[in-house]
């Protein structure tokens, strides 16, 4: 039997040692639906914890009406049958800053629990959006962070996303 890897096996990237070492490789991956609402709105909530649960329940629903094709929510589970992890994406057909085609798959949030970090599981998570949006036509995908989410902005560049402006957004009551 080979054992993996092997002494003059090329080194292993960090993902590629997580999804070996701790067998992620093989947690499902399903798309949302409304018996999901609520593991998935607690990770949401985990995610965004400025927002309501009410809130979050509400664009959870809100995600799931859009038209067939439009938006997915995946969600990443364990052994336990338990929600570890969430994507979600939409499909923009107006202007996405930095991108230069259209439609463009904006992955909208992604989330995977703590202990989970470091296996993997953002990364097949993005990588079914990826699958999902070519489908789609899409040859662009774009996320977005907080400028003072230097932890969102190491997980984007790890998977291969390249920063392309910073913006300070305004508002003046009328």
């Amino acid at each position: 039997m080979r054992q993996w890897p092997e002494e003059n096996d090329p080194p292993l990237s960090t993902i590629e040692k997580a999804l070996k070492s701790r067998h992620y490789w093989r947690m499902p991956i399903h798309t949302a639906t409304h018996s999901d609402l609520q593991a998935w709105v607690a990770l949401r909530a985990q995610l965004w914890d400025d927002t309501s649960l009410e809130q979050h329940r509400n664009e959870a629903l809100a995600l799931l009406a859009k038209a067939p094709g439009e938006s997915i929510a995946l969600l990443g589970i364990s052994d336990q049958s338990d929600v570890r992890a969430f994507a979600e994406a939409t499909l923009r057909h107006d202007h996405v800053n930095g991108c230069e085609t259209s439609p463009v798959a904006f992955l909208e949030g992604i989330f995977v629990c703590e202990e989970d970090r470091g296996t993997g599981m953002g990364h097949m998570l993005l990588t079914s959006i990826q699958s999902w949006a070519k489908e789609r036509g899409c040859s662009e995908i774009a996320s977005d962070a907080h400028l003072d989410n230097l932890a969102s902005h190491a997980f984007h560049t790890a998977l291969g996303f390249q920063e392309t402006e910073r913006v300070v957004y305004f508002r003046k009551l009328l």
